[in-house]
């Protein structure tokens, strides 16, 4: 073990290549390696926007443009599908991503006195 010194401050640092290594990994016999953790991915969450009966259809269409990168065409058919199917889905994202958009997007609609709902639905 060497020991050094950076900045008023000691490290001690081991050698891992000697057979007091080896010895920690081996017990009876048998080469222990340690686990990987098992990685999955995230879930997905969407954003479903609702319709109500106030706010203008060209304000939900700049809001889709605004939000969730649509283009004129899209947000125009998904501002029609949250119209006549009463909600529709924005987006799908990881929980925090689709939580900040919905948050942003009643924000933005709350500044511009319009009620606009958004909820975030776990995707299964």
């Amino acid at each position: 073990m060497a020991t050094v010194t950076i900045d008023h401050l000691s490290f001690d640092i081991e050698n891992h290549s000697g057979s007091e290594d080896q010895e920690k990994h081996h017990q009876g016999g048998v080469a222990v390696a340690p686990a990987k953790p098992e990685l999955k991915r995230p879930s997905l969450y969407r954003v479903v926007m609702l319709n109500d009966d106030f706010t203008p259809m060209d304000f939900v269409v700049e809001v889709l443009q605004k939000f969730f990168g649509m283009d004129l065409d899209k947000a125009t058919q998904t501002m029609l599908q949250v119209h006549t199917r009463g909600k529709a889905n924005c987006g799908t994202y990881s929980k925090d991503v689709a939580e900040t958009k919905a948050a942003q997007v009643m924000g933005f609609a709350r500044d511009h006195e319009h009620p606009l709902m958004c909820e975030v639905e776990r995707v299964d």
